[in-house]
């Protein structure tokens, strides 16, 4: 069916000109809508976007194991627990000396 048709198109030249411009038509819509806004370069940045969250997930997942081993070594380890707590809150035992540098390198006795 396909064939005669194209057969009967050939030798008519008004339907050879329609033909083409059906074609060159369609041509002119896939083009457009391979490259307008949801065409292959939006699809290929999508899947840039995609892999650097992959990435983040990766790097947030490392991190919260990382605080979940810390929090665990924090309740298993009262040895670890006295020097968080000494640090952050700045504390120290009796008679002990504590040196604190500050970013340019001098010290403060406390």
């Amino acid at each position: 069916m396909l064939l005669s048709m194209t057969r009967l198109v050939m030798r008519n030249p008004a339907l050879k000109t329609a033909y083409a411009i059906v074609v060159l038509t369609g041509v002119a819509y896939a083009f457009i809508v391979l490259e307008g806004p949801n065409g292959i370069p939006a699809l290929l940045a999508k899947r840039h976007q995609v892999a650097e969250f992959e990435q983040q997930n990766q790097q947030i997942l490392r991190e919260n194991v990382q605080k979940e081993q810390r929090i665990e070594r924090l309740e298993n380890n009262p040895i670890e627990q006295e020097m968080e707590i000494r640090q952050r809150l700045k504390l120290a035992k009796p008679g002990e000396k504590i040196y604190i540098l500050d970013d340019t390198g001098n010290s403060n006795k406390k």
